[in-house]
């Protein structure tokens, strides 16, 4: 089992670098870390100089972001994760949501979390490693909340109202990104930097 490490992938150690060009990406570069490998997303218009910048310039972030030796190495399955979401869909949706696939993900820098109800699959953030357990439910339990109800209707949100932290968790969940858009998380404390919130 992969366990999510508050600080990601160690970059010290060279990554092999795979360049995604996308026609239907016009001006945004990202990048992700998968089965340890750094893949850098470009516009397909990009020059190969352009390219070679933007590759350069996410190494260096990446390697600025993470410090750390490797922890998550792809967007498998985590039993415990799915044990997690069972126990939460029993106590808080009436047994309901409850997903075919939950695991933990890197490359989620400005959600938390995402659902897909056709697949009955939820990603979580790396981002949310290290954050109180009550959090880590809401989101959870937020995303399981998709897999009945996928709009953000007052039906999705009834759906949430058995949770108590509910409007704390999302009050955490706010400061959080502030203080990550602010930079003012430690990287190398408990949820680190959360730039993108």
């Amino acid at each position: 089992m992969t366990r999510p490490d508050p600080a990601g992938p160690d970059l010290a150690a060279p990554l092999p670098v795979v360049v995604v060009r996308s026609a239907r990406r016009r001006r945004t570069v990202s990048a992700d870390i998968r089965d340890g490998v750094l893949r850098v997303s470009i516009p397909g218009h990009f020059s190969a100089s352009q390219e070679k910048h933007w590759v350069k310039r996410m190494v260096e972030r990446m390697a600025q972001k993470y410090p750390t030796a490797p922890q998550i190495e792809s967007d498998a399955p985590v039993p415990d994760l799915l044990l997690r979401a069972e126990d939460l869909a029993r106590r808080f949706l009436d047994g309901r949501g409850v997903p075919a696939r939950i695991s933990w993900v890197t490359n989620q820098n400005s959600r938390w979390a995402s659902a897909t109800p056709a697949h009955r699959t939820i990603r979580l953030s790396h981002r949310l490693h290290g954050m109180p357990d009550w959090v880590v439910d809401y989101v959870i339990l937020h995303e399981m909340a998709h897999l009945i109800e996928p709009s953000h209707s007052p039906a999705f949100w009834r759906l949430l109202t058995s949770y108590p932290r509910t409007e704390t968790a999302k009050a955490f969940l706010d400061g959080a990104a502030f203080a990550a858009h602010r930079n003012l998380m430690d990287a190398g404390g408990g949820t680190g930097p959360m730039a993108d919130s």
